[in-house]
């Protein structure tokens, strides 16, 4: 059988529906044998996403006011407009990779929408669309050191594929 990539990932938005603001892309692909091997972490620009037609949610904003600095500070820098992220990360990310996302309807189906806004293809297939949040539900008992700070997207991105490692070596459940 051919062995799949994985990755796990993470987005910190100013909103929590497609067409919504993406400020940070944090990323991991991971193997359940070894681990996480490559990392990625984007933060973009607010007014690339608002001139690309992203909106924010006045609720999300202002839940962003109770977050801890550190995590403000990784999700806020504004490094890469939103075509130079996006066109960054869909170099990064192996053709026919299964991408696990916290939530069936938001990371990525909010970077879906990202990529639609610069009218570019996201670079993986729907069908390698999958759910972590779903899985996990399935295996709650299933616990895993938290890597980092809340609401860094590659600390919980790191901390998403390390529970989905855990997971598939002790129930036996396969990433797929």
């Amino acid at each position: 059988m051919l062995k799949r990539k994985l990755c796990s990932l993470d987005l910190e938005t100013l909103g929590t529906r497609p067409g919504d603001t993406i400020l940070s892309i944090g990323a991991c692909l991971f193997d359940v044998e070894q681990g996480i091997y490559s990392e990625m972490h984007l933060t973009i620009n607010q007014e690339s996403s608002k001139a690309a037609g992203l909106r924010a949610q006045k609720s999300t904003i202002e839940w962003w006011g109770n977050q801890a600095p550190e995590a403000k500070a990784a999700a806020f820098k504004g490094e890469f407009s939103l075509e130079t992220a996006l066109k960054m990360f869909s170099m990064w990310l192996p053709e026919d990779t299964l991408v696990y996302g916290n939530g069936a309807n938001f990371d990525n189906a909010l970077l879906g929408a990202a990529y639609r806004a610069i009218k570019q293809e996201q670079p993986w297939k729907h069908w390698n669309d999958r759910c972590y949040r779903t899985i996990t539900a399935m295996f709650m008992k299933f616990k895993t050191e938290r890597v980092g700070t809340y609401h860094n997207a590659l600390d919980d991105a790191k901390t998403q594929a390390l529970r989905l490692i855990a997971m598939s070596k002790e129930s036996g459940f396969v990433l797929k």
